[in-house]
């Protein structure tokens, strides 16, 4: 299994499938995902998955069949599995040359492409446990692109494993792979009827034992700031510059909690991008908090302001708006227990205790379970997730890999 697994991840980490922000009417935002989902495709059905295809938006579906009987197959839910073939648009993954560190020492790692990129031990507790390990990394001009190859390449050897065990009963299982979720549209046009799973998994996590069952309550804002233009040397009483009103607001943003001043459970405002001239400015925020209520608090946050830049610039018009974008799953998964705590069993099994968390962000996961499809996400082992200082241990793929093949027979068990 290390093997196939290792060969499998080494060989999609060389795919360039960098997704991309901000694309209107394109879908993937770019087109070089389909390389690695037609390449997941030839995988899937040379491992007997004759159905597997990609469809027109890149979205791969396959089914494993039961191997259980007929009478018997009908107790089992249907259970899929999930990850994402694109990388942050954040950190270029063209041309990854990836480094296998074997026998790790335990020291800091220098990466050899860009040797001012060094995985720092003081940085990257973790890393203790796995001295004598062996850890794969970028050569530092790149990230690595373990979010999410290395899930896809544990769903794919889970597949080759079971596969080649047919002693292992298992129900029905979906394999899915989708592009854009990194640019948070994984699921735009993901047909869950079509999957057909009763329940599924991303697998698309951080650290080794890792269930996450909770996400960022997720919401968009958008000032569009209009000004009067004039010319400069004649503006005076006449000028209404747009810009300085969009720094206005980012100064009366700067005691509200942002990313760079939260952690754990501390919700934030950010804003991330401005796009204008003196004229006319949009400014791009993210509304981000794991509790309903406090989204209410800092939705009113924004109004207040924009009330505020309305009085001091009367002849402006500034226009706020606010849309949701993904809930905290939390709320849909407390509906059913079984797959958090069939995925926590499944951890156990594998000799780890088994860690709830929640992610700082989102995923499909977060999206399908507010469509009706309970999906939590389950670790990769990967770290450093959007950097060049990305890494990932052999051995945490490998007890992923286990995790899963643990998971399918605990549905399996529940349901005989």
């Amino acid at each position: 299994m290390r093997q196939y697994l290792v060969k499998r991840f080494l060989r999609y980490v060389k795919i360039d499938t960098q997704s991309q922000e901000d694309v209107e009417g394109r879908y993937p935002s770019t087109e070089k995902q389909k390389n690695l989902s037609r390449l997941l495709v030839k995988e899937l059905r040379a491992l007997g998955l004759k159905d597997a295809a990609m469809d027109k938006n890149g979205i791969v579906m396959a089914t494993l069949p039961c191997n259980l009987t007929e009478a018997q197959s009908k107790k089992i839910p249907v259970i899929g599995f999930l990850g994402h073939v694109d990388t942050s648009p954040d950190v270029s993954d063209e041309n990854v040359r990836s480094i296998v560190h074997e026998k790790y020492n335990g020291g800091d790692i220098i990466l050899p492409g860009d040797k001012t990129q060094v995985i720092k031990v003081n940085d990257n507790p973790d890393l203790k446990h796995y001295v004598g390990k062996d850890i794969i990394t970028s050569d530092g001009t790149t990230l690595l692109g373990a979010d999410d190859k290395a899930g896809i390449a544990e769903i794919m050897t889970m597949v080759d494993y079971l596969r080649n065990h047919p002693d292992m009963k298992h129900g029905k299982l979906r394999i899915g792979f989708t592009p854009d979720e990194e640019v948070a549209m994984g699921t735009k046009y993901f047909d869950i009827k079509a999957f057909g799973a009763d329940f599924a998994y991303t697998v698309d996590g951080e650290g080794v034992g890792q269930i996450e069952n909770e996400t960022f309550n997720a919401a968009g804002a958008v000032f569009d700031i209009k000004g009067v233009s004039m010319h400069p040397g004649y503006a005076k009483g006449k000028m209404v510059n747009a810009l300085r009103i969009a720094a206005d607001i980012i100064k009366a943003l700067e005691d509200d909690p942002a990313p760079e001043t939260t952690e754990k459970r501390e919700g934030y405002l950010h804003p991330y991008t401005v796009n204008g001239g003196a004229d006319h400015v949009t400014l791009k925020l993210i509304v981000r908090d794991f509790e309903k209520e406090a989204m209410m608090v800092k939705r009113d946050r924004l109004q207040e302001i924009q009330k505020q830049m309305a009085v001091k610039y009367p002849k402006a018009v500034i226009d706020l708006d606010i849309k949701d974008q993904y809930e905290n799953m939390r709320f849909m998964l407390e509906k059913d227990p079984r797959p958090i705590e069939y995925a926590m069993e499944a951890v156990r099994r594998v000799g780890i205790e088994p860690k709830l968390h929640y992610i700082r962000g989102g995923t499909d996961g977060a999206k399908l379970s507010s469509r009706g499809l309970l999906t939590p996400n389950i670790f990769s082992g990967g770290k450093n997730f959007h950097s060049r200082l990305e890494w990932v241990a052999v051995e945490a793929m490998e007890k992923a890999v286990e995790t899963l093949v643990h998971l399918v027979q605990i549905w399996t068990e529940g349901g005989l």
